[in-house]
């Protein structure tokens, strides 16, 4: 059982002006009553503590919300949310993020700079409120008053950090109503005050330990400082690849905790994403639920499952047939490659308490017939070879099953009897794992030895990379310094990575984001590497301007 503590729900009590925090920043946060009468014990510390949290997993995962996943994921080359016969048009959103062709008064753009601006304020009012009151009225200590404080500070460079990844030039606020019509910085500033933020209050943060598992920590500041490095180039113009191996040193040398121990590379490549991922070495921050206790529960199912997932891994939940992987990408995977059949659902679909046809219902192209996801995406059900964002159905596209729920009935696989997963709807969403930081390393290796792989950038990636095959066909897929490539290493990372958020940077990186064609996709201008800043918030706010290109 997870020791992840449970969230306080009173702290739910906040005007929902927070979620506007950026725009309303003249407002009070919470009415006067709760102000003058909160923080007096230390429960309600820790409720304002932890409440961030609870609003990140809206924002920062792939939640069924517009935040900061899908215009990462949706953008790239790998995922696409096509049209599937009567379902998912969606006033065309998804088509608008897969083309390149986003307005400057889209909507699901402004939900999220609204949802994780939103996150800020959840940071600055706890801040704030702790940093002025006294260690006797709250009940706490001077360390844990500035372990919380620090774990906040890291917690909102974490949103500033995504909101840069995403929108490059954007306000700093740091104290709620403070200032009230806040200006855009340059993206070099807001670079400098998140990686000020994150060496003032690293030391001062606790290690990664299981009591901190879905909390920020030091391990999780190291992490930001590598996603900040190994962008830096991108984000400031300056490269910055050993501070990127310095902070990856942190990590890979165990020097800011573990969830489990020792932090270290899982053995195999399903720790990670399974109902007990609480258990992995490797995760160095995720979203965290405990179903059974907080009742709280993943948000990705209605992103990724089918209408009849339920059928297929025997859960509860299903979705809205919506993400799948963009046609080829499944073909870029080794059939060795144990990735490819366990992380990916392809092909017919069976029944996951008893082995026979998972028949899909609901009046749709192959109502009664048995489930059968294709690496293609086009009517095939009248005939029709034309393949595009509109032209999918409900068979079309590879499936995600990275992340595995459990089951809460009992099943067969592969003719063997599978009991209840009593972890069932508990999964972590992770936003860091080692396995990440070995590769940025490796990156940041050969990016400084002209694009050419040495044998300790090769040894990282191999590290990682080996546990997806067996002994026998590990040494036919194994990496040299001579095939190992910087356009290889992109394509591992895309493999490696699929569904975790980081593909449109790596695309970016590469400089493959808007010069590269992908399916149906064609090359678009080099400034939608970056997003518009949202029209409502220039509407509300004008000390905010426009990106260039808009």
């Amino acid at each position: 059982m997870k020791t992840y503590k449970k969230i306080i729900l009173s702290v739910l009590l906040v005007s929902p002006v927070l979620f506007n925090a950026c725009t309303n920043l003249d407002e009070k946060i919470y009415s006067q009553l709760i102000t003058d009468n909160y923080y007096n014990n230390k429960n309600e510390v820790i409720s304002a503590v932890l409440r961030p949290y609870t609003h990140a997993n809206a924002w920062a995962t792939p939640s069924g919300q517009d935040g900061w996943w899908r215009p990462s994921e949706l953008s790239g080359d790998q995922l696409a949310w096509p049209t599937k016969g009567r379902h998912g048009e969606d006033g065309g959103k998804w088509k608008r993020l897969h083309y390149h062709t986003w307005l400057v008064d889209d909507g699901p753009l402004n939900n999220a700079w609204s949802l994780m601006y939103g996150g800020v304020g959840y940071c600055n009012d706890p801040i704030e409120n702790l940093e002025k009151r006294n260690l006797e009225q709250m009940g706490i200590t001077q360390i844990e008053k500035d372990g919380y404080i620090a774990e906040l500070k890291l917690l909102r460079a974490y949103h500033y950090l995504k909101l840069m990844d995403l929108f490059g030039n954007i306000p700093i606020v740091t104290q709620v109503g403070t200032p009230a019509k806040p200006e855009t910085r340059p993206r070099a500033e807001v670079f400098a005050f998140i990686e000020k933020e994150i060496k003032d209050n690293i030391d001062k943060a606790p290690n990664l330990s299981r009591n901190m598992i879905g909390r920020m920590t030091k391990a999780g500041g190291y992490a930001m400082l590598v996603e900040l490095y190994l962008n830096a180039e991108v984000w400031t113009g300056t490269a910055r690849w050993d501070d990127c191996i310095a902070a990856a040193d942190k990590l890979i040398n165990n020097e800011a905790g573990g969830q489990n121990g020792n932090m270290e590379l899982d053995a195999n490549i399903t720790d990670q994403f399974k109902s007990t991922n609480d258990l992995s070495k490797e995760v160095i921050f995720a979203i965290a639920y405990e179903f059974r206790i907080a009742n709280s529960q993943p948000s990705w199912t209605g992103e990724f499952f089918h209408f009849q997932q339920d059928r297929i891994y025997g859960g509860s939940r299903n979705g809205n047939n919506g993400v799948v992987m963009v046609p080829g990408n499944y073909t870029k995977y080794n059939n060795d490659d144990l990735r490819k059949t366990t992380w990916l659902l392809q092909g017919p679909q069976v029944r996951f308490d008893n082995g026979q046809q998972a028949l899909a219902s609901g009046g749709n192209e192959y109502d009664g017939q048995q489930i059968n996801f294709v690496d293609e995406i086009r009517r095939a059900k009248v005939g029709s070879t034309v393949s595009n964002m509109s032209e999918g159905e409900e068979n079309s596209g590879v499936r995600f099953n990275k992340y595995k729920l459990g089951n809460n009935v009992a099943g067969t696989v592969g003719g063997m009897p599978v009991a209840i997963d009593l972890n069932y709807n508990c999964t972590d969403w992770n936003l860091y794992r080692l396995t990440w930081v070995y590769f940025a390393k490796a990156e940041a290796l050969m990016r400084k030895n002209g694009g050419t792989a040495n044998a300790q950038a090769v040894q990282l990636v191999n590290d990682c990379k080996k546990r997806a095959f067996t002994a026998a066909t590990w040494p036919a897929n194994e990496y040299t310094t001579a095939t190992l490539t910087l356009d290889e290493l992109l394509n591992e990372r895309g493999r490696e990575f699929v569904f975790e958020g980081f593909r449109r940077d790596d695309l970016i990186r590469f400089g493959k984001f808007h010069t590269q064609s992908w399916w149906d996709h064609t090359p678009s201008a080099a400034f939608r590497q970056i997003f518009p800043i949202p029209l409502i918030q220039r509407t509300l706010n004008e000390n905010i301007k426009q990106n260039p290109g808009y």
